[in-house]
């Protein structure tokens, strides 16, 4: 028993831990020059929801200057006999698939670990994956939402 209210105490820790470094860089994002022009990382932001909360999260994240989203409809992999014992009755989900730049990660990751804790049957997961390479400038312009690494001339 001692055993168990220990293991939960150091997760806890370890959790408040990953929220004030999250925090301390999102703060130091606001405190940075929003004109600043800067070749940025793409990654691939991986969301998985309730499919009835998806278009919430599209919005949400389009904040983010996401320029490239997508949307797949999946089902959850629990037998029914599982879901009935832990009360789960919809199975319905819905894969968000985003390009968003790395430097937006810690914000939008941050701002959904909010929303998944708030939001009535709003709970997910998300991951990045970082895409290793993209072709063209033009390409990469859109994607990162950056207009000024896009040549206009012909």
């Amino acid at each position: 028993m001692a055993e168990k209210s220990t293991v939960k105490k150091k997760i806890s820790a370890t959790k408040k831990q990953v929220k004030e470094q999250v925090k301390k860089k999102v703060s130091q994002r606001k405190n940075s020059n929003p004109n600043a022009v800067t070749q940025n990382r793409l990654k691939l932001l991986i969301t998985i929801v309730a499919r009835n909360k998806a278009e919430y999260f599209v919005d949400l994240l389009q904040s983010f200057e996401v320029n490239l989203q997508s949307i797949l409809l999946a089902e959850g992999t629990a037998n029914a006999n599982t879901l009935n014992l832990l009360g789960f009755a919809n199975t319905e989900k819905a894969v968000i698939l985003s390009v968003i730049q790395e430097n937006r990660i810690p914000d939008a990751l941050h701002t959904l670990e909010e929303k998944f804790s708030t939001i009535k049957e709003g709970k997910g997961v998300a991951c990045t994956v970082p895409l290793t390479s993209v072709i063209g400038t033009l390409i990469y312009g859109f994607l990162s939402n950056n207009r000024l690494a896009v040549k206009e001339g012909k």
